[in-house]
């Protein structure tokens, strides 16, 4: 993993800010944005993934938008977290 590259504290950072400080939950353009940052660099670290799993963890699946609730899961699922 090249730490430099990382954007887990972006992530992080957007996710206080825009998901949790609004309605904790995450809507297209949100994830969109998220899964940007994450893939800058072609690579979705590990710092990456731990974040993102925290900030999925702590959404309630029945307050997500269904589409953005099967784009969250494909994500996970493609790289594996």
């Amino acid at each position: 993993m090249n730490e430099k590259n990382s954007k887990a504290r972006e992530i992080a950072g957007y996710s206080f800010l825009v998901v949790f400080a609004n309605d904790y939950t995450i809507d297209e353009h949100e994830f969109h944005f998220m899964e940007r940052l994450a893939l800058e660099d072609n690579v979705v670290d590990e710092e990456e993934k731990r974040v993102l799993r925290d900030i999925f963890g702590r959404v309630k699946e029945e307050d997500l938008e269904k589409k953005v609730l099967d784009e969250i899961r494909e994500f996970r699922k493609k790289y594996d977290f």
